[in-house]
C-alpha cells in the first residue's frame, strides 16, 4: 500500500452517500418511499446516513458520557473485564488484525451483547456468539444500564430498518421477524486514538479495510471524523459526520442472504482530526440458529452462496480477525 493510497479520501458532495429521513417508519408514516431509497441506496453504495431515527437524546447522550469514562479508566481498570472468546469485554489496543491487514489496528474495543443470563438454555448449550455481558461494575457501575439503555433503543431502529428493506425488497415486512427472535444483536465501544506519524510508513489504521461481518451495522459517530468507505470506482471517501445521524451499512451476511443484490462496502478508520475519536456501533444480526439461505429472499435465481447459520458464520469471521481466538494473542 502507498502513501498516497493511505492519504487519500476524497471530500464529495454528501449525496455520494444518501441521507435517508426514517421517521416515517417512527411514527407510522408512509414506508414505502422510504423502503425503496433505502433499497436504491444498499443496492449502489451499501452505505447511508439515516436522520429522524427517534433514538432518545438523553439515552444517546449517556452511552457516549459513559463510553468516554470507560476509555478514561486507567489500564488495570480496564483490564478487570477482558476480552474472551464470547466476544465480551475489553479489547486492548493491538489485538485486532482485519481482513489480512498489514499490522494491527491501533482502536480498543468494549464488546457487548443481549444482556443473557448465565442460565439461559442457549447459552448453557453454547450457541455460537451467545454469552453473558462482562460488565466492570466494580470500577464504572454505570456503564452497564447507560450501554444496555442504548442497546434497547438502537435494537428497536433496527428492526424497522430491516422491516423497511424487506418492503424495498419485495418481500413480507415482517420476513426478518421470524429470524430475530433472539437477535445477537453485537455491540461495541470503540475508541481511536490520533494517528502518528509512523503508522503511515507501517500502513497501521485505526481500523484497516474491511467489510462488516453481520446483516445491518447502526453507527454512532462523534464529530472528529475518519471513517472511509471505498466506492465503485476503487475511490475512498470521506464519511463525513452529520449531525443526528447513524452511518449504516450492509454487512456480508445481508449481501449473502440477498444473493449479493445488496452491497457490503469496504471501509476503513483513519484518525487524522488530531483528537481522540469514540464511537458505538451495533451489529443488528439475525439469531445464532438462523439460516441464511439466498433462496429465502432470491427465490427465481441461481443462489450464489450455500446457506449458512447466522452465528458460525460470525464466528468464523471473529477468529480470524482477533487475537482473543488465537493460542497466544498479541499483547498490547
Amino acid at each position: 500500500m502507498s502513501a498516497a493510497d493511505y492519504a487519500a479520501a476524497k471530500s464529495i458532495p454528501l449525496s455520494a452517500i444518501p441521507v435517508i429521513d426514517v421517521a416515517p417508519l417512527i411514527v407510522g408514516g408512509d414506508a414505502e418511499p422510504v423502503a425503496e431509497a433505502l433499497i436504491r441506496a444498499a443496492t449502489e453504495v451499501g452505505f447511508f446516513y439515516v436522520r429522524g431515527h427517534g433514538l432518545p437524546e438523553a439515552v444517546v447522550a449517556g452511552a457516549v458520557a459513559a463510553m468516554e469514562a470507560f476509555f478514561d479508566l486507567p489500564h488495570d481498570a480496564k483490564a478487570t473485564v477482558p476480552v474472551d472468546r464470547t466476544q465480551r469485554g475489553w479489547m486492548a489496543s493491538g489485538m485486532a488484525t482485519l481482513d489480512e491487514a498489514r499490522t494491527h489496528d491501533l482502536k480498543e474495543i468494549f464488546f457487548w451483547g443481549p444482556d443473557w443470563a448465565a442460565d439461559d438454555l442457549d447459552v448453557l448449550a453454547g450457541v455460537p456468539m451467545m454469552a453473558p455481558n462482562k460488565w466492570p461494575d466494580t470500577v464504572m457501575p454505570s456503564l452497564r444500564p447507560a450501554v444496555l439503555a442504548y442497546h434497547q433503543a438502537v435494537s428497536a431502529l433496527g428492526r424497522r430498518l430491516l422491516s423497511a428493506i424487506a418492503l424495498g425488497l419485495g418481500l413480507d415486512p415482517g420476513f426478518f421477524a421470524s429470524r430475530y427472535t433472539k437477535p445477537l444483536g453485537r455491540g461495541q465501544l470503540v475508541y481511536y486514538p490520533p494517528s502518528e506519524g509512523d503508522d503511515e510508513a507501517e500502513g497501521r489504521f485505526g481500523a484497516a479495510p474491511h467489510t462488516d461481518f453481520g446483516a445491518l451495522t447502526l453507527l454512532l459517530q462523534d464529530m472528529n471524523g475518519g471513517l472511509q468507505v471505498r466506492n465503485r470506482d476503487g475511490e475512498w471517501i470521506a464519511a463525513t459526520p452529520i449531525p443526528d445521524t447513524i452511518v449504516c451499512n450492509i454487512g456480508d451476511l445481508l449481501q449473502r442472504w440477498s444473493n449479493d443484490r445488496l452491497q457490503s462496502t469496504l471501509h476503513r478508520v483513519i484518525n487524522r482530526s488530531g483528537r481522540r475519536r469514540h464511537s458505538i456501533a451495533f451489529f443488528f444480526d439475525p439469531d445464532s440458529r438462523a439460516v441464511i439461505d439466498p433462496r429465502d429472499m432470491a427465490a427465481d435465481e441461481a443462489p450464489r452462496h450455500a446457506p449458512v447459520t447466522a452465528g458460525e458464520h460470525i464466528l468464523g469471521r471473529n477468529a480470524r480477525a482477533f487475537a482473543q481466538y488465537k493460542d497466544e494473542p498479541t499483547k498490547d
